[in-house]
């Protein structure tokens, strides 16, 4: 359960350290991040098997790196659903996706 808990609290803290290296990827505090960690982490669950699934031949064809685009769009729709989250344009979903990418892995070594 407390690695659970340590995960999201991570998660959350890359959310809202994206949102001050990222322009245009706007999360208002750290209650916000906590809800869109959360949100991201149910999108990631149910939609995005069915992306990866129907882009799968661009996949393959950009040796995964569209993986970051469908990061972006489970993103953007999360920024959708919630008030205290905004994206504004995709290039900022994207290189958020890529940030997030970077920051958790790097972290996730060390937990």
């Amino acid at each position: 359960m407390l690695y659970w808990l340590l995960i999201w609290f991570l998660t959350a803290s890359v959310l809202l350290l994206t949102s001050y290296f990222v322009p245009g990827f706007n999360i208002s505090g750290f209650s916000s991040a906590l809800i869109a960690s959360i949100l991201i982490g149910i999108l990631n669950i149910f939609f995005r098997p069915i992306l990866l699934f129907l882009t799968l031949p661009i996949n393959i064809l950009t040796l995964g790196l569209f993986t970051f685009v469908v990061n972006a769009i489970i993103l953007k729709m999360s920024a959708y659903f919630l008030k205290g989250f905004e994206i504004k344009t995709w290039i900022a979903a994207i290189i958020g996706a890529v940030f997030i990418s970077i920051v958790q892995s790097i972290l996730f070594l060390f937990f």
